[in-house]
Parts: structure tokens; sequence; C-alpha cells
């Protein structure tokens, strides 16, 4: 992570997309619901009161959930991979930490969460 501890972070970013390993999943889709955070020193933009001094989250918001829409995959360490490469794309190597989670998994007897984390140069 860069010196300062500062980060933007997005949760309950809710997305629709076509994944999962069952062919209904794929075919059908469902929710899906992802939070992130990206490691930015935010000193500049909090004295100047200038976004352009800091990661504008509406970039990434509006460009996963476009991605969300045409993708089909069966995994979500795939589809994890993917959102990866989206928000490395819109702000360089920053460091960046993820946990994507399907709604309602199709397992029998089991109502809970299933999620993945993933990250890319992120100190803990």
């Amino acid at each position: 992570m860069s010196a300062s501890a500062d980060r933007v972070v997005v949760r309950g970013l809710r997305l629709w997309a076509h994944v999962g390993v069952l062919e209904h999943e794929r075919q059908m889709g469902q929710w899906f619901e992802l939070d992130f955070s990206l490691g930015w020193d935010l000193t500049a933009a909090a004295v100047a009161d200038d976004l352009s001094q800091t990661l504008d989250y509406s970039r990434a918001i509006q460009a996963l959930q476009l991605q969300a829409r045409g993708l089909r995959c069966l995994t979500l360490e795939h589809w994890s991979d993917r959102i990866l490469q989206v928000l490395e794309d819109l702000y360089g190597p920053v460091p960046i930490w993820l946990e994507l989670r399907k709604c309602q998994a199709p397992v029998p007897g089991f109502s809970g969460i299933v999620a993945v984390q993933r990250s890319r140069r992120w100190l803990p």
C-alpha cells in the first residue's frame, strides 16, 4: 500500500451477472455483491477539495456495472480477476482489495453467502 493508510472504499455494489458452474446460473443470471478498497494518499484531495487529486469511485462503479452485464463465466475466481483488471485499467497499479459475494449459492440446505477475497499490492 502507499505510505499512507488512506483508501477509497466502495461497499455493497450489487451486480447482476451470468456467473456459475450450473448451466441455469449462466443462463438466467443472479445477483452478486462487491466490496472493494483502493489504496491512495487522500491528503491532496482533502486539502484542496479537488476530485482530480483522488480516485473517482463513480468511474469504477460504472465500469464494473458494464462489465457485469456482458459477463459469462463459471467461477467467482475468474470474475474477481477480471474485476481487478478493470480497476487497474482505471487507476493504475494501486493497492486493491476486494470481496465478491454470490448472494444465493445453489447448495441444498445452505442459505448463507459464498465469497472470494482477492488483492493486489495490498498490505495488511
